[in-house]
């Protein structure tokens, strides 16, 4: 059985890998909004509609991370700790669904978005520029995958930690 601590602890890491996905997840809507400001395309389009599904993908998901460690912060100051320890076991219950279907949705509606300014990219830029714009991208998403399917995994460890008894 976990001790209040190894809860506590526990809980602490998570926060922590949250604020760094939010985190990351802002500077990329900032790059992309900084980006559609300097282009200031004012026709719709496939690419104003790409940032739009880029940064509308990302927007969503960084609200369900700050609900999220909003809603989990609130309890861990109102509840006492074996109430709090079967929160968690629902919070984590419901990141996982969070993280199992909504996160792969957002991440399509975000890849989406990537191929669909290709096109564009692909006329306006050299074509080693070009290249380069689709080797980082396709690295990024892998990445960012990669960094999606580890936190996945660290919090079903972590809900498996809180059901042993």
């Amino acid at each position: 059985m976990l001790k209040p601590q190894e809860i506590l602890a526990k809980a602490g890491k998570q926060r922590k890998g949250q604020f760094l996905t939010i985190s990351i997840l802002v500077t990329t809507i900032l790059v992309l909004i900084g980006y559609a400001t300097y282009i200031r395309n004012t026709s719709w389009n496939d690419f104003t509609w790409g940032l739009f599904l880029m940064i509308s993908s990302l927007v969503f998901r960084v609200g369900l991370e700050f609900l999220s460690l909003y809603r989990k912060e609130s309890k861990l100051i109102s509840l006492d700790n074996n109430t709090y320890k079967t929160y968690l076991k629902k919070h984590y219950r419901l990141r996982l669904g969070i993280n199992y279907i909504i996160t792969p949705v957002c991440f399509v509606v975000y890849v989406m978005g990537f191929t669909r300014l290709l096109p564009y990219f692909e006329r306006e830029f050299s074509s080693g520029f070009y290249s380069y714009i689709l080797f980082s991208g396709i690295i990024s998403l892998l990445v960012i995958g990669g960094i999606v399917i580890y936190s996945v995994f660290t919090e079903h460890r972590f809900l498996r930690h809180l059901n042993k008894k």
